[in-house]
């Protein structure tokens, strides 16, 4: 009798077990798809998912204030994208400081950490422009609040580890944010961000092009510039018919005149921002001598006949205004041509913003930020080309800074990267960008040379070409 209790008592037991887990099995909340998590924050909204094996892949448009400042005077649509890989891994915060790509790509932080990458389109960058445009609006203040405010929709469904990063405008974009909202990254990884502190003293880009790459290579292309200026009037009647031909006009900076010297102007420093000193065999050897349409199509190549047209400047005019009112432009000299050649010399960006947009240069906003980093900076990572004549004025660290680190990849240009530092910088850079992220191994802490990328490469997600621009915009 006791033992027919027991068994009955044991089965009633079990019974109950196993009702409460089917109940608790029930009760379980569905996953949320990522994709209804992020249109449930507010302000987002859905412009087009694309597909990409290993990842989920989103442009959406975020509401944003035009005025961080004063948010009840009116919104616009911020253009962002998503590369989703996985809500447990860490989070790369991108923005190369102008459009954003709208097809799937991941930065080298974000292969290193082996992550998920959100994009912003920097303000006042068409679509993502205010209607009507309050040009006082687009300053690197207003651009890291946009940043801010997207990390703070983000951060509740990418609650890991957050790393900023950004190359040349997006360098200084992802340092400008590091700047004014200290405590949103966990690290930052800013690639050739020029640092232009002084607007009026750029003698360290003379400096830069009196030396870089070797003598002969310099006398190449110094030959050419030179010639283009000499052979003026045959070649603007080139491009005279060239700009009928492709409809192009010259009111915001003028005339066709200034546009060509501006454009020639450019092509040294175009050739060291995209080419590397293998290149040089490519440029005319004897220029005096050389026909009128090699030097034409050396120019061209390298600095783009098209650059200083009114529809070469439109797309950029947001970047052109932020050089003129706080990011400065440098401006150097050139002793290899006579001065009866030159008549404009290196021009500023007022030149190159249409009139009806006022422009008022601010002397103290670079000076903040430079101070800010010397003194301020916490697992910040810098990196530059030898060659770029970005880097010959850049960002440097003081006293106050703290695990950050400026390095050079050697003999590259503009698009230097991680990869290209030497061996022990690379497994220095690497090891600091996996820890910053939180996904540094045992191993790694223990022995940073054994720092590694922790996804494969991917040819087509991580293609990284220097994206060649017209010169003198970073």
């Amino acid at each position: 009798m006791r033992k027919a209790l027991r068994w009955l008592l044991a089965l009633v037991v079990l019974i109950g077990t196993v009702s409460t887990a089917g109940a608790a099995t029930a009760a379980e909340p569905k996953a949320v798809d990522i994709k209804d998590r992020l249109l449930s924050i507010p302000g987002m909204s859905l412009i087009e998912e694309k597909p990409y094996t290993g990842y989920r892949f989103f442009v959406l448009n975020y509401t944003q204030p035009v005025d961080h400042r004063h948010p009840s005077k009116g919104t616009f649509q911020q253009r962002i994208t998503v590369l989703h890989k996985d809500v447990s891994r860490p989070t790369v915060f991108y923005t190369g400081g102008y459009n954003v790509s709208t097809n799937p790509s991941r930065r080298e932080p974000t292969q290193i950490v082996d992550g998920n990458q959100v994009s912003m389109e920097y303000r006042y960058f068409t679509p993502s422009r205010p209607q009507p445009a309050d040009w006082s609006k687009l300053d690197i203040w207003q651009a890291a609040s946009d940043q801010h405010r997207i990390f703070q929709a983000l951060k509740p469904v990418y609650s890991e580890n957050w790393l900023s990063t950004g190359g040349s405008k997006g360098g200084m974009t992802a340092t400008y944010y590091e700047r004014f909202y200290p405590r949103d990254m966990d690290g930052v990884v800013a690639y050739v961000a020029p640092n232009d502190v002084v607007n009026k003293e750029d003698s360290a880009y003379d400096r830069f092009f009196a030396t870089v790459g070797t003598e002969e290579c310099r006398a190449r292309l110094n030959g050419v510039q030179r010639e283009a200026l000499v052979r003026r009037a045959p070649l603007e009647k080139k491009y005279a018919a060239y700009a009928a031909e492709n409809g192009y006009t010259f009111d915001t900076i003028g005339s066709l005149d200034r546009a060509y010297e501006a454009v020639v102007l450019d092509y040294v420093w175009g050739f060291w921002q995209y080419s590397t000193l293998k290149d040089c065999a490519g440029i005319p050897a004897d220029a005096v001598n050389a026909t009128d349409d090699a030097i034409w199509d050396s120019v061209d190549t390298i600095s783009g006949f098209s650059a200083y047209t009114d529809q070469g400047l439109e797309t950029y005019t947001p970047y052109y205004y932020q050089a003129g009112t706080q990011l400065g432009a440098p401006t150097i000299h050139f002793p290899h041509i006579e001065k009866k050649y030159i008549r404009y010399g290196y021009q500023p960006p007022r030149n190159f913003v249409p009139r009806s947009i006022p422009m008022e240069f601010q002397p103290w906003a670079m000076r903040d930020v430079d101070t800010w980093v010397r003194h301020n900076a916490t697992h910040m990572l810098f990196v530059y080309g030898e060659n770029d004549p970005w880097g010959a004025e850049r960002f440097r660290l003081g006293h106050g800074a703290r695990d950050s680190y400026v390095l050079t990849a050697p003999g590259m240009n503009h698009g230097a990267n991680v990869a290209g530092l030497v061996p022990e910088q690379k497994a220095l850079a690497t090891a600091r960008i996996l820890e910053w992220a939180g996904v540094a191994s045992a191993t790694v802490q223990e022995n940073p040379s054994a720092a590694r990328p922790l996804a494969a490469f991917d040819a087509k997600l991580d293609k990284r070409d220097v994206r060649h621009e017209s010169t003198l915009r970073p």
